[in-house]
């Protein structure tokens, strides 16, 4: 009888166990690393192109935000690094396991994500040429927009004969890792190295070793107190 209890009483106990695991919730580091993963070797429905393996370690330093927890840290003057993308992006891919690397060598223990891919708005040209919306922005996205203006790239369309259109307004494009330093925005980079013209080639040596001197630098700017950025003070 003693035996049957002991074994009722383990059982019960495997059970418990196996019921709290299934209700933890993921870290946000697995959850990063199963999201870049569950995309490789997919083909992308944009372009049809075959998507570039990662192999994300799932100990990196990314932490889940939206646009209103970034807009809270910057209200209470915190200093970061938010890196905005999301997993199917090309370009995004060639630079993120490099990023995570740099930024554990160089003792960054959180980057901010914010998946950028449906809360951005979307315009286009209109056949008269004038810039109309067809997508709203989400929650927060304006005025996130707004407080890295100093930093962001314009939006920059294509008309129908080809030529550049400049719509007015600042853009997050993807990948871009915005470096925050007391509730600012100090620089913004993309990450990718200007030896790279194809998203989907494979890094070369240099490529890499390009992309670990660029999120060197910013990250230096994160911890160093007297930096102004590549901009001036």
């Amino acid at each position: 009888m003693k035996k049957l209890l002991f074994g009722l009483a383990l059982g019960a106990l495997a059970l418990a166990v196996v019921a709290t695991k299934k209700n933890e919730k993921m870290s946000d580091a697995l959850k990063f690393k199963k999201a870049y993963e569950s995309d490789n070797g997919k083909k992308r429905g944009k372009d049809g192109k075959v998507i570039r393996s990662l192999d994300i370690p799932s100990n990196n330093p990314i932490v889940y935000s939206d646009c209103s927890n970034i807009l809270e840290k910057m209200n209470n003057n915190e200093s970061f690094v938010v890196y905005f993308g999301f997993s199917e992006c090309p370009w995004c891919r060639s630079c993120i396991e490099t990023m995570i690397e740099t930024a554990k060598e160089n003792n960054v223990e959180k980057v901010y994500y914010v998946d950028v891919k449906d809360v951005r708005d979307s315009l286009v040209i209109a056949d008269d040429g004038s810039v109309m919306m067809v997508k709203e922005p989400g929650k927060g996205y304006d005025e996130l927009v707004e407080r890295l203006s100093s930093v962001l790239d314009d939006y920059i369309l294509q008309n129908s004969d080809g030529n550049e259109v400049n719509t007015g307004e600042k853009r997050i494009y993807a990948p871009n890792f915005v470096i925050v330093k007391d509730g600012q925005p100090l620089i913004k980079i993309d990450g990718t190295s200007s030896l790279q013209k194809d998203p989907y080639e494979e890094l070369s040596v240099e490529m890499i070793d390009d992309m670990q001197d660029i999120f060197k630098n910013a990250f230096d700017l994160l911890h160093d107190k007297s930096a102004c950025g590549i901009k001036g003070c």
